[in-house]
């Protein structure tokens, strides 16, 4: 079952009922066993999150492929896509700048969506470092986390970060609704290797119609991303990196620097852009199915690296 996100964090939220005894920090928690199934019988929970002024509708087909393969090995899982803060459903709400910020956000709107911990994450550029701060700082709400072409500080300083006059010329094309199509067919360029334009434009420009980024919320987004720096030290939960040699946003030497910091296991896709599950979305999903069976045989139990 794929939940789709919902209320803004502009809109009115109910207040939330009192935990229950199995509250940890304010989520509710259930024990897992090696394939990810919970004794209380709630099905796995996967939450996706997409990067920097995109919103869950630009997973594209990713979302229905990542369910089916997932139902492989972790049957009844269910995928929640979830906007960050400035987008989708909350853009008319103000994106922190600051990552651990937005990750607050995140974790709020899923405990008022009742959504039991602990949960695996999946996401991709900004996403990335939120999941990367969010299993770092949350260790026991997170059993897995995938990254994306992530960018982050320290790993990332000796190799090409991001392309500044690439995101000037972005935020320029976001004045105006006259200018969308331009942006996005730019932000398409940049961002793909392997998809034809007009397989996913005219999406696109409807998602912009229905939930338009302002340049003020893109500035926020992108300048939480850029001071982010995650820590040395590997998070709690175990962690994947896919990344793309063909990426021309980010290096995929950032996420190799990560791979060998951290000791997480890394998939390299030869071909595709900087948004790889847009490009290959069946590939991603089953590089994540592949690392979770291989988890599984070697008796690996869930938030454990090893």
């Amino acid at each position: 079952m794929t939940v789709r996100p919902g209320d803004g964090l502009g809109a009115a939220v109910p207040a939330l009922e009192p935990a229950p005894a199995n509250a940890e920090n304010g989520w509710l928690t259930a024990t897992s066993d090696i394939s990810g199934t919970t004794e209380s019988a709630e099905p796995p929970t996967w939450v996706l999150v997409r990067g920097w002024s995109r919103n869950s509708g630009h997973w594209g087909a990713f979302p229905r492929f990542f369910e089916r393969e997932l139902g492989l090995v972790q049957p009844g899982a269910r995928l929640v896509l979830l906007d960050l803060p400035g987008t989708g459903a909350w853009s008319q709400q103000a994106s922190p700048t600051r990552v651990r910020d937005i990750v607050k956000l995140c974790r709020d709107e899923l405990q008022r969506r009742g959504v039991a911990g602990p949960v695996s994450l999946l996401g991709m550029s900004l996403g990335a470092a939120v999941i990367a701060d969010w299993a770092t700082r949350y260790p026991s709400e997170v059993a897995a986390g995938v990254l994306i072409n992530p960018s982050l500080r320290p790993f990332s300083e000796v190799f090409r970060r991001s392309m500044p006059m690439e995101y000037l010329a972005l935020f320029l094309l976001s004045f105006g609704r006259f200018n969308w199509r331009r942006r996005e067919e730019r932000v398409l360029r940049l961002t793909t290797r392997l998809t034809a334009p007009q397989a996913v434009m005219e999406r696109w420009l409807d998602l912009q119609r229905q939930h338009p980024v302002g340049v003020r919320n893109a500035v926020r987004q992108w300048w939480a991303g850029l001071r982010y720096r995650a820590s040395r030290a590997r998070p709690g939960a175990p962690m994947l990196l896919l990344c793309s040699r063909a990426d021309g946003l980010v290096d995929w030497r950032c996420s190799q620097a990560i791979s060998r910091a951290w000791g997480a296991p890394l998939r390299l896709h030869t071909k595709a852009g900087h948004d790889l599950a847009l490009d290959d979305p069946l590939w991603v999903a089953r590089s994540v199915v592949d690392w979770l069976r291989d988890r599984s045989l070697n008796g690996v139990e869930p938030g454990e690296w090893h």
